[in-house]
Protein backbone atom coordinates (compact mmCIF):
# COMPACT_ATOMS: atom_id res chain seq x y z
CA UNK A 1 0.00 0.00 0.00
CA UNK A 2 3.40 2.07 0.69
CA UNK A 3 4.02 1.38 -3.11
CA UNK A 4 0.66 2.85 -4.57
CA UNK A 5 1.09 5.98 -2.80
CA UNK A 6 4.80 6.57 -2.92
CA UNK A 7 4.55 6.50 -7.03
CA UNK A 8 2.33 9.35 -7.62
CA UNK A 9 4.39 11.48 -5.09
CA UNK A 10 7.69 10.26 -6.88
CA UNK A 11 5.99 11.63 -10.24
CA UNK A 12 5.43 14.63 -8.98
CA UNK A 13 8.50 15.59 -7.90
CA UNK A 14 9.80 14.18 -10.83
CA UNK A 15 7.37 16.24 -12.77
CA UNK A 16 8.80 19.49 -10.54
CA UNK A 17 12.51 19.00 -11.28
CA UNK A 18 11.75 18.45 -14.97
CA UNK A 19 10.12 21.61 -15.03
CA UNK A 20 12.62 23.71 -13.59
CA UNK A 21 14.98 22.18 -15.45
CA UNK A 22 13.20 23.08 -18.60
CA UNK A 23 11.70 26.20 -17.95
CA UNK A 24 8.20 26.53 -20.16
CA UNK A 25 9.21 29.42 -22.71
CA UNK A 26 12.58 27.39 -23.17
CA UNK A 27 10.91 25.84 -26.57
CA UNK A 28 9.53 29.23 -27.46
CA UNK A 29 13.12 30.52 -27.28
CA UNK A 30 14.51 28.42 -29.83
CA UNK A 31 14.81 30.26 -33.41
CA UNK A 32 13.71 28.13 -35.94
CA UNK A 33 13.82 29.24 -39.44
CA UNK A 34 14.11 25.54 -40.89
CA UNK A 35 10.35 25.49 -42.36
CA UNK A 36 11.54 28.02 -44.59
CA UNK A 37 14.87 26.14 -46.33
CA UNK A 38 12.43 24.27 -48.42
CA UNK A 39 8.95 26.18 -49.58
CA UNK A 40 6.58 24.21 -50.08
CA UNK A 41 5.46 24.27 -53.78
CA UNK A 42 1.58 25.98 -53.23
CA UNK A 43 3.67 29.19 -51.70
CA UNK A 44 5.35 29.57 -54.26
CA UNK A 45 2.60 28.83 -56.70
CA UNK A 46 0.30 31.34 -54.96
CA UNK A 47 3.39 33.99 -55.52
CA UNK A 48 3.78 33.34 -59.35
CA UNK A 49 0.08 33.61 -59.69
CA UNK A 50 0.23 37.00 -57.91
CA UNK A 51 3.19 38.36 -59.92
CA UNK A 52 1.42 37.01 -63.67
CA UNK A 53 -1.60 38.90 -62.63
CA UNK A 54 0.71 41.95 -61.34
CA UNK A 55 2.74 42.24 -64.36
CA UNK A 56 -0.80 41.93 -66.30
CA UNK A 57 -1.52 44.84 -64.34
CA UNK A 58 1.60 46.65 -64.92
CA UNK A 59 0.87 46.32 -69.03
CA UNK A 60 -1.97 47.97 -68.53
CA UNK A 61 -0.96 51.06 -66.95
CA UNK A 62 1.46 53.64 -67.86
CA UNK A 63 3.80 53.31 -64.99
CA UNK A 64 7.36 53.75 -65.55
CA UNK A 65 10.17 53.26 -63.25
CA UNK A 66 13.63 53.07 -62.86
CA UNK A 67 13.97 51.73 -58.83
CA UNK A 68 16.94 49.61 -58.73
CA UNK A 69 16.00 48.68 -55.18
CA UNK A 70 16.78 45.02 -55.40
CA UNK A 71 19.99 45.00 -58.20
CA UNK A 72 22.91 44.15 -55.83
CA UNK A 73 26.80 44.02 -56.13
CA UNK A 74 26.17 40.94 -53.58
CA UNK A 75 24.84 38.12 -53.12
CA UNK A 76 22.71 37.39 -49.73
CA UNK A 77 25.17 34.06 -48.54
CA UNK A 78 27.71 36.67 -48.24
CA UNK A 79 26.65 38.12 -45.31
CA UNK A 80 26.68 37.12 -42.12
CA UNK A 81 23.71 35.14 -40.47
CA UNK A 82 22.44 38.09 -38.56
CA UNK A 83 22.46 40.48 -41.39
CA UNK A 84 20.70 37.94 -43.16
CA UNK A 85 18.02 38.02 -40.89
CA UNK A 86 18.49 41.98 -40.84
CA UNK A 87 18.00 42.01 -44.55
CA UNK A 88 15.07 39.70 -45.02
CA UNK A 89 13.51 41.36 -42.03
CA UNK A 90 13.33 44.77 -44.00
CA UNK A 91 12.86 43.38 -47.37
CA UNK A 92 9.54 41.42 -45.74
CA UNK A 93 8.72 44.62 -44.19
CA UNK A 94 8.61 46.60 -47.59
CA UNK A 95 6.58 43.59 -49.18
CA UNK A 96 3.51 43.36 -46.13
CA UNK A 97 3.55 46.83 -46.75
CA UNK A 98 3.34 46.99 -50.45
CA UNK A 99 0.84 44.04 -50.72
CA UNK A 100 -1.47 45.58 -47.84
CA UNK A 101 -1.93 48.53 -50.32
CA UNK A 102 -5.67 48.67 -51.69
CA UNK A 103 -6.16 47.66 -54.57
CA UNK A 104 -8.84 46.24 -57.37
CA UNK A 105 -10.68 43.01 -55.06
CA UNK A 106 -9.79 40.59 -57.97
CA UNK A 107 -6.17 41.51 -56.89
CA UNK A 108 -6.68 41.70 -53.44
CA UNK A 109 -7.79 38.54 -53.25
CA UNK A 110 -5.01 36.86 -55.31
CA UNK A 111 -2.62 38.31 -53.21
CA UNK A 112 -3.89 37.22 -49.67
CA UNK A 113 -2.09 34.01 -49.56
CA UNK A 114 1.47 35.52 -50.04
CA UNK A 115 0.60 38.29 -48.14
CA UNK A 116 -0.23 35.81 -45.12
CA UNK A 117 2.82 33.68 -46.02
CA UNK A 118 5.15 36.42 -45.82
CA UNK A 119 3.46 38.06 -42.78
CA UNK A 120 4.03 34.67 -41.08
CA UNK A 121 7.86 34.85 -42.18
CA UNK A 122 8.56 37.87 -41.11
CA UNK A 123 7.30 37.37 -37.44
CA UNK A 124 8.97 34.41 -37.01
CA UNK A 125 12.22 36.81 -38.39
CA UNK A 126 11.49 38.97 -35.64
CA UNK A 127 11.43 36.96 -33.29
CA UNK A 128 15.01 35.50 -33.93
CA UNK A 129 16.23 39.19 -33.94
CA UNK A 130 14.66 39.69 -30.62
CA UNK A 131 16.79 36.14 -29.32
CA UNK A 132 19.68 36.20 -31.88
CA UNK A 133 21.05 39.76 -32.29
CA UNK A 134 18.87 42.60 -30.54
CA UNK A 135 22.07 44.76 -30.69
CA UNK A 136 23.94 42.82 -33.80
CA UNK A 137 25.08 45.87 -36.03
CA UNK A 138 24.84 45.52 -39.75
CA UNK A 139 27.96 45.35 -42.50
CA UNK A 140 28.86 48.10 -44.68
CA UNK A 141 27.49 46.00 -47.62
CA UNK A 142 23.97 45.85 -45.19
CA UNK A 143 24.07 49.11 -44.20
CA UNK A 144 24.40 50.83 -47.92
CA UNK A 145 21.41 48.65 -48.72
CA UNK A 146 19.11 49.71 -45.97
CA UNK A 147 20.28 53.25 -46.49
CA UNK A 148 19.35 52.91 -50.70
CA UNK A 149 15.67 51.17 -48.82
CA UNK A 150 15.22 54.07 -46.93
CA UNK A 151 15.65 56.80 -49.77
CA UNK A 152 13.68 54.61 -52.14
CA UNK A 153 10.62 54.75 -49.45
CA UNK A 154 11.11 58.51 -49.20
CA UNK A 155 11.54 59.32 -52.91
CA UNK A 156 9.99 56.51 -55.14
CA UNK A 157 5.69 56.73 -55.36
CA UNK A 158 4.31 53.81 -53.80
CA UNK A 159 3.62 52.59 -56.98
CA UNK A 160 7.24 51.98 -58.12
CA UNK A 161 7.71 50.25 -54.83
CA UNK A 162 4.94 48.65 -54.87
CA UNK A 163 5.82 47.11 -58.77
CA UNK A 164 9.84 46.65 -57.73
CA UNK A 165 8.98 44.53 -54.58
CA UNK A 166 6.17 42.35 -56.65
CA UNK A 167 8.49 41.55 -59.14
CA UNK A 168 11.09 40.74 -57.31
CA UNK A 169 9.21 38.51 -54.40
CA UNK A 170 11.22 35.42 -55.48
CA UNK A 171 14.57 37.28 -54.67
CA UNK A 172 12.94 38.33 -51.33
CA UNK A 173 11.91 34.09 -50.94
CA UNK A 174 15.69 32.92 -51.57
CA UNK A 175 16.86 35.76 -49.64
CA UNK A 176 14.65 34.02 -47.15
CA UNK A 177 15.58 30.63 -47.78
CA UNK A 178 19.09 31.60 -47.34
CA UNK A 179 18.69 32.80 -43.89
CA UNK A 180 16.85 29.73 -43.02
CA UNK A 181 19.48 27.73 -44.10
CA UNK A 182 22.48 29.44 -41.51
CA UNK A 183 25.71 28.80 -42.44
CA UNK A 184 25.00 26.15 -45.21
CA UNK A 185 23.56 28.83 -47.69
CA UNK A 186 26.66 29.02 -50.30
Amino acid sequence: MLCLSFAPLLALVLGASLGAAFPQDALKKSCSLSKYQFLVPHELKAVQKMKEQFEGIMLLSDRKCNTRLFHRKWNTAELSVPDRVMLVEAELDLATAMLGLPTAPTFAETRQRPLTFLTQAREDLRGCMAMEGPSHQPSGKLRHWLQKLQTAKKTETVGCLEATTILHLFQVLNDLRCTALREQCT
